[in-house]
């Protein structure tokens, strides 16, 4: 990974310029290749310029909370693999890998995508989702990426076959999971004066201040669904409206890309 002076990308920002020479509002080429990884239910590998991330999805049969008896269950969970990036080390999930899974999570939660209450199989048992992203590559901007990977692997997904009440994995089912809409989280950054999508890593490392804000598009109307601030420094309230609205149409961009991944598969 190359090293680049945070004050060299703070002074490019001051003139409008990135180091990548993208517009203000412009994201790198977004690459989604769904169905990757053979044993799970469903899976995602996604690109966004050099960053990387893999996801599955793998279903089992649980015990639903005490506080939603009648509902399904989704979790993700976010790794960073140490390969990916020279900032990342084994162990216990991170506070980055912590913050990642619940971001991308909770736009998918808030979205209401997800029919819960039609992922209970009796009084007793429901369907466990499990999202788990592998991160690949790390060059800024996780939490987009994650997000588009969780979401094309849930809509890849299809529900294993019960046989006496027991999962059959040597069966592909067939039946999807009940989702509806493509939940989707758009990243933005603070440099000195200046609002960047799509932070690369070196972005990243110089900003101020980071928006995540999770968009879904339901008919025909764009609503938000979750927001997630992160640096040192705040936010204005003019500031936050700008990034909404370029989240609007970021996510409307990128949405697009995410149902022709999904109609072909």
């Amino acid at each position: 990974m190359i090293e680049v002076d945070a004050q060299l990308i703070r002074t490019l920002a001051a003139d409008s310029k990135r180091l990548d020479e993208r517009a203000a509002d412009e994201y790198r080429q977004i690459t989604i290749t769904p169905n990757v990884i053979s044993s799970a239910e469903g899976s995602a590998h996604v690109k966004v310029g050099d960053t990387q991330v893999i996801a599955g999805v793998k279903i089992d049969i649980g015990t639903p909370f005490p506080d939603t008896p009648d509902e399904g269950v989704i979790i993700v969970a976010v790794e960073l693999v140490p390969l990916a990036s020279i900032h990342f080390e084994s162990g216990p999930p991170r506070q980055e890998a912590i913050e990642l899974s619940r971001v991308v999570d909770r736009a998918i939660r808030e979205s209401k995508a997800s029919d819960f209450k039609k992922m209970a199989i009796d009084s007793e048992k429901v369907w466990m989702i499990n999202v788990d992203i592998d991160v690949l590559n790390d060059d800024g901007n996780l939490f987009d990426a994650c997000g588009i990977a969780a979401v094309v692997a849930l809509h890849m997904a299809r529900l294993p076959e019960l046989e006496d009440g027991k999962v059959v994995y040597e069966k592909k089912g067939t039946k999807r999971l009940p989702i509806t809409g493509i939940p989707l989280s758009t990243t933005f950054a603070k440099i000195g004066k200046t609002l960047v999508a799509d932070p690369t890593f070196v972005e990243m490392q110089a900003m101020h201040a980071r928006l995540t804000v999770g968009t879904i598009e339901k008919n025909g109307k764009m609503l938000l669904c979750s927001m997630q601030k992160g640096g040192d420094h705040g936010l204005t309230e003019e500031e936050i409206y700008t990034m909404i609205d370029m989240a609007e149409q970021k996510g409307t961009e990128i949405r697009s890309l995410v149902e022709h991944a999904i109609k072909k598969h």
